[in-house]
Order: C-alpha cells, then sequence, then structure tokens
C-alpha cells in the first residue's frame, strides 16, 4: 500500500466535495445505520455486530451508488474526526452521565483494578509479546499494546440488557471501558511519539514517562472537574430543559477540547465532568423534567453515534490490504486474548470473593472498538510500521466484535450470571 499515494487522493477527493455533497453522504450513512440498527433491534440482536457486518460487505461490493459514500468515510482524516472528535465526547459523557456515583464508589476497587491494572498488566504483555514474538519493532509493539488496552463494552452492554445481568457486574464492565480509554489514550500518546526518546535516557527518560502519564491524567481530572461543578451550578438559575440539553452539549465537548488544549485527557475530562453533572448538578439543579429530557436526548445521540461509528468501522476494515498477513494477524488475535485473560484474573488475584462466573464474563467480553482503529488511523503517514498496525488492530478489532461479541450471550447464560445472583 503506497500510503503517499492514497492521502494526496484522499485529500484531492475531500477538496472536490462540497457542504451539499458531505451533507448527503452523511445522511445517506445515517439512514444505513439507522435501518440496519432497526433491523437488528427488532431481531433482538447485538446491532455493532450487525453494523460491523454490513459495514464490510458494502466495503467490498461494488455498489456504484455508494461509491462516495466508501470513498468519503474510508479517509484516515474523516474517520479520525467523526470518531474522536465527533462522537467521542458524546458517547463518553452520556455513559458517565447515567452512571451513579455511590453504584461507582461501591465498587471502586473492582473498576480501579481493571482500569489501572488490567490496563497496564495488558499494556505490557502485548507489548513485549509482540516484539519478541511478531518482531515488531519496541515502539511499534507498544502501540500496538496500547490500541489493545482501550475496551469498547457497547456490544456487551446491549447484550447485558437483553439477557438481564447482574447490575454490579454491568457498573463495573462500563466504569472500566470509560477510565480505561483514557488511560489507553495516554498510554497510545506516550508509545507512539515518545516512547524512543525516554528509552534514549534511561531511568531519567522512564521518570519523565511516568510523570507525563500522571500529568496527563491529572490534568483532565481538574479540567473536568472544574468544568462539571461549574456547569453543575449554572443549572440551578435555569428551570429550562432545552437550554440545559445545550448546556451538557457544551459541558462534553467543551471539557474533552479545553483538556486536550492544555495537554491533558480529554477522555477523562469528559468522563469527570459529566459524572460531576449527572450526579451532583441532577441533584442541585435540574427538575425531574429536565433530568428526563436529557436522558431522552442522549438516547438519541448516543444510538446514532453509535450505529455510524460501527457502520464506518465496518467500512473502513475492507480497506486494508493483506498481503499474505494472516500467520501475524492470528498471532496478534491469540496474544491479545492471552493478555486479557492474564491482566483480568491478576488484577483479582487478592479479591477472593469476585465470582469467577463475573471474572470469566469481563474476560471474554473485553470488546475492541472504534477507539483503536481512530487511534491507529491518527498515526503519522511516516511511522515505520504503521501498515502492520492497522492491518492488526483493524483484524483484532473485527474478530473481537465479530466471534467474542457473538459468543459472549452464550456464555452468559451458560454461567447463569442473571440479575437473581
Amino acid at each position: 500500500m503506497d500510503n503517499g499515494i492514497n492521502r494526496t487522493k484522499g485529500v484531492l477527493f475531500l477538496k472536490e466535495l462540497d457542504v451539499h455533497s458531505i451533507f448527503v453522504i452523511g445522511l445517506v450513512l445515517i439512514m444505513l445505520a439507522a435501518g440496519v440498527t432497526a433491523i437488528a433491534k427488532k431481531l433482538k440482536q447485538p446491532y455493532p455486530i450487525a453494523l460491523v457486518l454490513v459495514g464490510a460487505l458494502i466495503g467490498i461490493s461494488d455498489f456504484s451508488t455508494l461509491s462516495s459514500l466508501k470513498s468519503f468515510i474510508t479517509q484516515g482524516e474523516v474517520f479520525h474526526f467523526v470518531i474522536v472528535t465527533l462522537f467521542l465526547p458524546a458517547l463518553l459523557g452520556e455513559a458517565s452521565l447515567k452512571l451513579p456515583f455511590p453504584l461507582l464508589k461501591n465498587n471502586k476497587l473492582s473498576i480501579l483494578a481493571l482500569a489501572l491494572g488490567a490496563t497496564l498488566i495488558s499494556y505490557l504483555v502485548v507489548g513485549f509479546s509482540s516484539h519478541f514474538i511478531l518482531n515488531l519493532s519496541i515502539q511499534a509493539a507498544f502501540v500496538f499494546a496500547a490500541l489493545m488496552s482501550a475496551t469498547d463494552p457497547v456490544s456487551v452492554l446491549s447484550i447485558f440488557k437483553s439477557v438481564g445481568v447482574n447490575k454490579k457486574l454491568a457498573i463495573i464492565v462500563e466504569g472500566e471501558s470509560l477510565f480505561n480509554d483514557g488511560m489507553s489514550v495516554v498510554l497510545y500518546q506516550i508509545s507512539a511519539f515518545y516512547l524512543l526518546t525516554y528509552m534514549d535516557l534511561g531511568w531519567e527518560g522512564f521518570g519523565l514517562g511516568v510523570w507525563m502519564f500522571i500529568k496527563v491524567i491529572f490534568l483532565g481530572i481538574i479540567v473536568g472537574a472544574a468544568l462539571g461543578y461549574g456547569f453543575s451550578i449554572l443549572t440551578k438559575f435555569y428551570d429550562d430543559y432545552p437550554l440545559e440539553i445545550i448546556f451538557s452539549i457544551i459541558l462534553f465537548y467543551g471539557s474533552y477540547l479545553l483538556a486536550e488544549s492544555v495537554h491533558g485527557s480529554g477522555v477523562i475530562a469528559s468522563v469527570v465532568a459529566a459524572l460531576i453533572l449527572g450526579n451532583y448538578g441532577s441533584r442541585i439543579g435540574m427538575s425531574p423534567t429536565t433530568r428526563l429530557n436529557i436522558s431522552i436526548f442522549w438516547d438519541v445521540a448516543v444510538l446514532l453515534a453509535n450505529s455510524v461509528v460501527f457502520l464506518m468501522v465496518g467500512l473502513e476494515i475492507t480497506r486494508i490490504g493483506l498481503s499474505n498477513k494472516w500467520g501475524i494477524i492470528f498471532g496478534a488475535i491469540l496474544i491479545v486474548l492471552i493478555a486479557r485473560s492474564i491482566a483480568v484474573y491478576l488484577s483479582f488475584i487478592l479479591d477472593k470473593d469476585f465470582p469467577w462466573s463475573w471474572k470469566h464474563i469481563i474476560n471474554w467480553g473485553g470488546l475492541k472498538g472504534s477507539l483503536s482503529i481512530a487511534l491507529v488511523l491518527n498515526l503519522p503517514y511516516s511511522f515505520k510500521e504503521r501498515d502492520e498496525l492497522l492491518v492488526l488492530t483493524f483484524f483484532v478489532v473485527l474478530f473481537s466484535l465479530v466471534v467474542q461479541g457473538l459468543t459472549v450471550k452464550p456464555l452468559i447464560k451458560f454461567l447463569g450470571v442473571l440479575k437473581a445472583e
């Protein structure tokens, strides 16, 4: 794959489009996504998996009427912008807004064990294994490790709702994903842009890496907490749910962009801001009508975002050239699965009371998703092993969503992880 030629073609294609054409392409994408989602929900199947499969089928097909859609969506810059800038703050904000803080607090040790402990363990296992077994360079190996540290619970949580899984388990899975995404993005930034410099500096570089990790996370927490508290106070002066919905939009996107502008974690900032608004702000400044309407608005926004995102993932997967890489692909899938198992079971080694059946669900349900693909597409075209990382990431995500996603439900029923437990 000649990245220079592909990128040039992509830029020329984008320049040829006017605002009207982009709007039409976006509308067609939304219509396709909504149609597939509606059918999947009617058949009581996980809609993210259906969207990925349909997107992949469209990608490999030769429908001339959809050629503009495929050409537009599969540009790396477009995909990264839509996932990371346009949809990620909304997805993070909606999930955090509805998470009750008391339940998070009651399960904080389990969530921290996964979001911090399991993420770091997985990062190290995948990184060293990819270097020594897959023969990736040390930098590419740890970039891949960071990409594989992010989990996407959308498919799993939709399955949880359909079969009625224990609420505590659902909170732990969702809490892990929210905080783990922030960790993964920070690890990605360090691995992709600073790792070699830090390695050359030896122990000093190790210290700098740890400091950057801590700084980025805490800047995100500070920005998110400040804006979340400020907007929560602001809601006390209004009883106007359309206006307060607008406040929530500004908060989710503003906290993300402000944190990124000061080199903090936008993901962490959005999560913290939404948590504060959903728990503190809703209690001191929102009427029941406002809380209901904000919840409904974000339900609609997130269903739309998830539908478009997973359809785009399917479309994007089909543009990756294999070039006889099946051996390294299967090796990468195996490494990621083993690393996830080691990370989950090791993280709970001191918690003797945590049910083994829950550990099995958390392990197999640690799916990879759109964030991993968006981050790998954000790698500079000059990155030496970018093509290899694209192939590995895309096929691990595809395996995760389709194979693991379709087998989580039978596993839940087999283990009997139900509400009554």
